[in-house]
């Protein structure tokens, strides 16, 4: 297949009205690499530890006039605005630090209906606008306004929102924009899957339907964020199906992943399988390798589910060895799992012995291979730092309270149990990232390991800790 194959077979079934989406990825998930014109199709952008590349899979969709690169709305935004490739198709403070000094903080980025601190924000000098946007500059993370259910089985009882606005009708969320790339691996879509939610209107993903209807739910998915975004966040009118179909495709089309490391060389030399390239063909259906059991295919779960620099074991180049034995440690059984919602209450199992494969189960690719959003204590009060709102909340019927951050997916479902959790993001292109987690709260890879070091009591050695880095960077 070439990559004018990729492009017609998408342009055949879009004027065929057809799923765009199911045939033209299951149908490059079938075939050879396709032999693409790297000055065409591929964009490397260098970063601290090497150099992140991505590949456009359908050229077709690559290029300028696409909406994805237009002010669709009314505050000159476009989905690149957000989604910068250089950041791994998501925002860094470095690069939004750069932008607001270039443009003394006019940039689209920086506005008040969602990247300052409160949409009421003062921005009427550099200086009060570095103030209104210190979320965003320092973080990376969007304001997202959401209420609480009316139909709720719990109430707002008060917020401590440091910007003086928050309220049962628009708590201020401050979270970071997901990367839009790697998308044919979701299993829900948005932190919260408020995209992939039948509460919200869209079509969630079912273990027991074809792979091609999950795709297309994916595709559906995508268009009804995009359009979503450009209503929102670009204060636009709806997009016509064309626009949100082009959008998501383009979308779909970008696989993304670290493809040089400064001291390990390329990560697919030498026998590894690392880069965006062979990300493309990674085989994967909702469900495979479930820690559950859950496998559509019936096949038993493997911790080693990172098996790319499995070559690299025993090299002789020291960053090699690192990242190869960072890969073991990610699949040894050293976590105990307790007090996880989502997990630990759902299995009535206080303790499970697992390892972080056991929630990044996805082969090489480490998300979730089924929508299962968890609650691992990163919204708790004794998390908080003063830049974020406090929201206290009280079940309806029990007159139990809890104390939050951010309610997470409970905003999209209105379930108490449902309070905290958030979806495991796909970790490929990790090393472009930062900062991590849903708010912004860990600054660095070191900082990730750290959390899940300290809150499972799990007792890495600074080797391990760094060894692990070292295989994240070069995921």
């Amino acid at each position: 297949m070439s990559a004018s194959d990729v492009g017609r077979g998408a342009a055949f079934v879009r004027a065929a009205g057809g799923s765009v989406a199911v045939t033209l990825v299951l149908g490059f998930l079938a075939a050879a690499p396709p032999a693409f014109a790297a000055d065409k199709t591929s964009v490397d952008t260098p970063n601290a530890t090497g150099v992140l590349r991505t590949v456009v899979l359908d050229p077709a969709t690559l290029d300028p006039s696409n909406p994805f690169f237009q002010s669709l709305g009314t505050n000159g935004r476009s989905c690149v605005s957000c989604h910068v490739p250089a950041s791994g198709w998501t925002l860094s403070p470095a690069e939004l630090q750069k932008r607001f000094k270039d443009t003394d903080g006019l940039d689209p980025v920086f506005r008040t209906n969602d990247g300052s601190n409160s949409p009421k924000a003062d921005v009427s000098t550099v200086e009060k606008r570095r103030s209104a946007f210190g979320m965003l500059l320092d973080r990376g993370v969007i304001r997202v306004g959401m209420p609480i259910p009316p139909e709720a089985e719990f109430e707002l009882v008060t917020a401590d929102d440091p910007y003086g606005y928050a309220s049962a009708n628009e708590l201020s969320l401050f979270r970071r924009p997901l990367p839009s790339t790697n998308l044919r691996f979701l299993t829900g879509v948005m932190w919260d899957g408020r995209e992939s939610s039948e509460q919200t209107g869209t079509t969630s993903f079912h273990p027991d339907a074809p792979a091609a209807a999950n795709m297309q739910a994916l595709l559906d998915n995508l268009m009804h964020q995009a359009n979503d975004a450009t209503v929102g966040h670009a204060e636009g009118l709806p997009l016509s199906r064309y626009q949100q179909e082009d959008i998501a495709l383009f979308e779909m089309a970008l696989v993304t992943a670290q493809q040089n490391d400064q001291a390990a060389g390329s990560l697919d030399g030498r026998g590894a399988r690392g880069g965006p390239m062979a990300l493309a063909f990674q085989p994967f259906y909702l469900t495979i390798n479930d820690v559950l059991g859950a496998d559509a295919q019936s096949r038993p779960f493997d911790a080693r589910s990172m098996k790319l620099f499995d070559a690299w074991a025993g090299s002789k180049n020291p960053r090699q060895a690192a990242i190869a034995r960072g890969a073991a440690l990610f699949a040894s059984p050293r976590i105990d799992i307790a007090g996880v919602g989502g997990l630990n209450d759902e299995l009535g199992a206080r303790v499970i012995r697992g390892s972080c494969s056991s929630c990044h189960d996805s082969p090489n690719v480490g998300n979730h291979s089924v929508p299962l959003p968890i609650d691992i204590g990163l919204t708790d009060a004794a998390r908080r730092t003063r830049d974020m709102p406090l929201y206290t909340l009280r079940h309806k019927r029990t007159g139990d309270v809890r104390t939050t951050t951010d309610p997470g997916r409970a905003l999209v479902t209105g379930k108490w149990k449902d309070i905290g959790k958030f979806k495991g993001p796909v970790l490929r292109g990790l090393a472009a990232r930062a900062p991590y987690f849903h708010d912004g709260s860990a600054a660095d890879l070191g900082a990730v390991i750290d959390l899940y070091n300290t809150r499972f009591g799990i007792g890495f050695t600074e080797q391990e800790k760094a060894d692990l880095v070292a295989f994240l960077e070069a995921l």
